[in-house]
């Protein structure tokens, strides 16, 4: 499978069309009424391939084995092709239609598996990356056309930092339980009024021993 930058060249233009409306007739020679939309010259865009996966990709994870399907109404092979979030495509594998791959190079074929069942092309991630997310086509050579199917969106989920304090059934005030708060309050209150009261006691008992003392003490003055 040629791998030049012409074939990029190629998938750039079927995605061209793709943007523009799938499946919508470019302009020909000897039309009465050709079509208005902005195309890209010799390739056309029709529902001729479905593409899903066998994961769910809402749910994915780094690590994960994500397989991909393309169904397709002919047997004429098949190539899977990886657009990356910068938007650049990546030639992934040609499956032929006696279900041969052949790879871009040796780190696809160590990133990925290609197999062939019946009219099902199948292409296997061995373990997700952040690299592998972006968008995935594959994309068919019928009679000198290129045929593409729609993009399947591939993305890590998207992680939330944000805290939220949620309701938890009981009353909280901070990280302290609001039970646990009243009564260190409690606590705090007794000592409050208990410590001021035992010094004044102790300060009364002083003063009546110091009375006692002088009283005794004139009473056995000399006269």
């Amino acid at each position: 499978m040629d791998s030049s930058p012409a074939l990029l060249l190629l998938l750039a233009l079927g995605l061209c069309e793709y943007g523009h409306g799938a499946g919508q007739p470019l302009q020909r020679e000897g039309e009465e009424n050709p079509s208005t939309e902005p195309s890209c010259p010799g390739i056309h865009g029709q529902p001729l391939m479905r593409v899903r996966s066998h994961n769910d990709i809402s749910q994915l994870r780094v690590g994960q084995r994500l397989e991909l399907e393309c169904h397709t109404d002919r047997d004429s092979g098949m190539s899977w092709i990886h657009q990356d979030k910068r938007g650049t495509l990546h030639f992934i594998v040609f499956i032929s239609s006696l279900a041969q791959s052949t790879f871009m190079d040796q780190s696809s074929l160590s990133r990925f598996e290609a197999r062939k069942e019946h009219l099902s092309y199948r292409l296997i991630v061995k373990s997700f990356t952040a690299q592998d997310e972006g968008k995935y086509f594959c994309l068919m050579n019928i009679n000198q056309m290129l045929f593409f199917s729609n993009g399947l969106p591939v993305f890590l989920p998207v992680i939330n930092y944000n805290i939220s304090v949620s309701d938890t059934g009981g009353p909280f005030l901070f990280s302290i339980p609001a039970e646990r708060t009243q009564e260190d309050l409690n606590y705090f209150c007794l000592a409050f009024l208990w410590v001021p009261s035992t010094g004044l006691c102790l300060l009364l008992l002083q003063l009546l021993a110091t009375t006692i003392v002088l009283r005794r003490r004139r009473t056995h003055k000399p006269l």
